[in-house]
């Protein structure tokens, strides 16, 4: 990365591409699964160490800074919490869809982190948090309940919660580390997190089957690539490089485009049936996130207001 600060536009659509290509790494992950008998620890192993390869060799072409500053524990820990994530994502896409799985992950996910961040870091939920957790858990339980079981699968949501849950302790870690000063190089930092990740996927790969066992083979490797390279190596690098420059309540309005781009794929094109409880709680689960993002801004605000000394 040059030193040149990115224009606050260009920062928007790597956000936005991140996020689109966010929501594809679901539906390219229920394909290998029709396609072959690939299971979710193997996939998720493949994508952390083709993710790992990939940065590494961006990292290499850039340009050379003195120093990249990674903390070894740390980024265990933010690995092992990165496979968790990853592969109870990819099992909740199998057990229960790519629609459902990815909304509820990406859902709960943020209502998590509001309340690990009340209970572990004291900070205010406000009123605007609460009415945010209290829409996502209604949300959740229009899509479970009102469903009938015809698309929604119970277990299917409870790996998507344990996703989220994986999801959550990244971001909190990582916020509550980056109070001492930071300093730690961020694409270094997510390349040794995959190589971690990776690390601990291995044993459980192996006895689950690394290698699929397909008659089409070469359409299988392709995904394998494909989700590999654009849903994690491109968009993690413009993802990190755009929410430099853009205010996080919008970036997390913003990452609302994956949960979105994954329903409408696995709509159109994967022909996943919606009925009108998903809908319904897909649309109360957005919305939580949203307003969780509109409580943040406030809370930004009234923080930037209350430290502007008065005038004499």
């Amino acid at each position: 990365m040059s030193g040149v600060a990115l224009p606050v536009g260009r920062g928007l659509l790597y956000l936005i591409v991140a996020g689109v290509a966010w929501g594809t790494a679901g539906a390219a992950a229920s394909l290998v699964f029709r396609a072959s008998d690939l299971g979710p620890v193997a996939l998720s192993f493949w994508r952390c160490a083709g993710g790992l390869v990939l940065l590494v060799g961006a990292l290499s072409l850039g340009p050379k800074q003195a120093v990249r500053r990674v903390r070894v524990g740390r980024t265990a820990v933010l690995g092992a919490a990165l496979a968790l994530f990853q592969t109870a994502y990819f099992a909740a896409v199998q057990s229960t869809g790519l629609a459902v799985g990815t909304v509820v992950t990406l859902g709960a996910g943020p209502v998590l982190i509001a309340l690990g961040a009340r209970l572990a870091m004291a900070e205010r939920l406000g009123r605007g948090g609460v009415a945010a957790v209290a829409g996502a858990l209604t949300g959740l339980a229009v899509m479970v309940l009102g469903d009938g079981g015809a698309t929604v699968r119970p277990w299917g949501v409870l790996l998507a919660l344990l996703s989220a849950s994986g999801y959550a302790a990244m971001t909190l870690l990582t916020r509550f580390w980056g109070r001492d000063g930071g300093g730690d190089d961020a694409y270094a930092t997510t390349a040794w997190t995959f190589g971690f990740a990776a690390l601990c996927l291995l044993p459980l790969a192996g006895l689950e089957g690394l290698v699929p066992h397909t008659a089409e083979r070469a359409d299988v490797v392709w995904l394998l690539l494909y989700i590999a390279a654009v849903p994690t190596a491109l968009a993690y690098a413009l993802y990190f490089a755009g929410a430099v420059v853009v205010r996080s309540a919008t970036v997390s309005v913003i990452m609302l485009l994956e949960p979105v781009s994954a329903a409408v794929i696995a709509v159109a094109l994967l022909g996943e049936a919606l009925t009108a409880g998903t809908v319904v709680g897909t649309l109360l689960m957005l919305a939580a996130v949203a307003g969780l993002a509109v409580a943040e801004t406030r809370g930004a605000v009234a923080a930037r207001r209350d430290a502007v000394p008065p005038r004499p």
